[in-house]
């Protein structure tokens, strides 16, 4: 009994130790959706270049994640999940550190880039290995639980973060620092526990390539904003009719029909990509502000979004009581509001005081509003469809952070005088996702 009980209790080590590898790599790619933030200033002032580099330089990422995301379940399916993983953080940290070294700004934003594929691979494989690991579904449910629970962390730290290594080192160390975190979680992944077998689906490479041409285009018309715009739209418009086309004919595409006719799944989608406009979007624009308007340091500035960021790391848990109790409609038009009033007081803010209230209330809305839209995407799903809905959640949400940077930082490109216009913009995305909401 004795050498049953100290083998159990090894066997449930060694998968908790295997958990927080994967996590780490989870980790990893959201934490970079917010470090390189509070860094821009220090950036441009190394690199040189016009807003429009910042932009790609945080943009870049998450086009090509959101891209990629639609199908990356697929890839991990067909090549095995510990071995998408593990290419994934792999390449993850070895691009990280050329990142670090990148001596142009343009040769960042490629290397950007080539993360974001990197960080699309690790998302859908991570979520596989969970739940190899714990096939039995309470437990399963716990592990993702502790899983999804660095999101908050991830978020929370991510400026704090930047802002620290920034003073320390400059702009580059907020790269360096994902290689060994890179190194751990291979290190923790590592043994045959995880391998598993080929699968024998096909992966649609035509439809992720118009996917991101797609995004890539629509990205470039906002920044660009200018003589360009115009034909960079059309390009847009026709990758878009081509991906329609193609997914219209395919037997397994990236996003079922099924999924797109049922209300509340639309709803539930276009509110998650409204909440991360409004959120990276306002991270973009609010560090212009704290370190080119009051002149505040990284350092300082990453601790000034704590009013934001720490009510992701814990109001989620608060937020999960009220949908098992409520349901997830609540929930996630209390945040939609909440949401769009954080966007009003940041654009009136005459100093730190006002804006950090509006960053508080901004860090609520989000913490109430993501959850709750998670568990109504998939509560929302046909039958069969709920991975592919969750999936889909997160491209969009992606895809929302990627036109919100674009689209707020080309409004504040000729000066600060127009970042309340820039947050305006952002109340009047999530006013109208909360009124589609509304009535859905």
């Amino acid at each position: 009994m004795t050498v049953r009980t100290a083998a159990g209790r090894d066997a449930v080590l060694r998968r908790a130790v295997r958990l927080v590898g994967v996590s780490l790599g989870y980790f990893l790619v959201l934490l970079d959706t917010t470090v390189l933030t509070v860094a821009l200033p220090d950036l441009r002032r190394s690199l040189g270049g016009p807003v429009a580099g910042q932009q790609w330089a945080v943009a870049g990422y998450t086009v090509v994640f959101a891209a990629l995301l639609l199908g990356a379940g697929a890839v991990a399916d067909r090549y095995g999940a510990r071995r998408v993983f593990a290419a994934g953080v792999a390449a993850f940290g070895v691009l990280s550190l050329a990142s670090a070294a990148a001596p142009t700004l343009w040769v960042l934003v490629v290397l950007r880039a080539l993360l974001g594929a990197a960080g699309a691979a690790c998302l859908p494989a991570s979520l596989a290995l969970v739940a190899r690991l714990y096939p039995v579904a309470a437990e399963r449910a716990r592990a993702l639980g502790a899983w999804a629970a660095i999101t908050g962390v991830a978020l929370a730290a991510g400026p704090v973060a930047g802002g620290a290594l920034v003073s320390l080192a400059g702009w580059r160390a907020v790269f360096l620092v994902n290689v060994p975190v890179a190194a751990l979680a291979l290190l923790l992944t590592a043994g045959r526990t995880l391998a598993a077998p080929r699968g024998t689906g096909r992966v649609d490479w035509g439809s992720q390539l118009l996917a991101a041409a797609f995004l890539g285009l629509v990205t470039a018309a906002v920044i660009g904003a200018g003589a360009f715009s115009l034909p960079t739209g059309a390009a847009a418009l026709l990758a878009l009719a081509l991906l329609v086309r193609r997914q219209r004919r395919a037997p397994h595409p990236l996003v079922p029909t099924a999924l797109l006719r049922v209300p509340a799944a639309r709803s539930a989608l276009l509110s998650g990509a409204a909440v991360n406009f409004a959120l990276s979007g306002t991270l973009f624009v609010v560090t212009l502000v704290l370190q080119d308007r009051y002149g505040w340091g990284p350092l300082a500035a990453g601790l000034a979004f704590l009013p934001l960021t720490l009510p992701t790391a814990f109001n989620p848990l608060v937020t999960g009581r009220l949908v098992a109790r409520y349901g997830p409609r609540r929930p996630v038009l209390a945040g939609l509001g909440l949401l769009t009033a954080g966007a009003l007081l940041l654009a009136a803010a005459p100093g730190y005081a006002v804006l950090a209230v509006g960053l508080a209330v901004t860090g609520l809305g989000v913490s109430f509003a993501l959850p709750a839209l998670v568990t109504a995407t998939v509560a929302a799903a046909p039958d069969g469809l709920a991975g592919t809905a969750s999936g889909l959640l997160n491209a969009v949400r992606q895809v929302g952070a990627t036109v919100g940077v674009a689209a707020m930082g080309a409004v504040v490109a000729p000066g600060l005088a127009a970042v309340p216009v820039a947050l305006l913009l952002s109340a009047a995305v999530v006013a109208a996702a909360l009124a589609g909401t509304a009535r859905a």
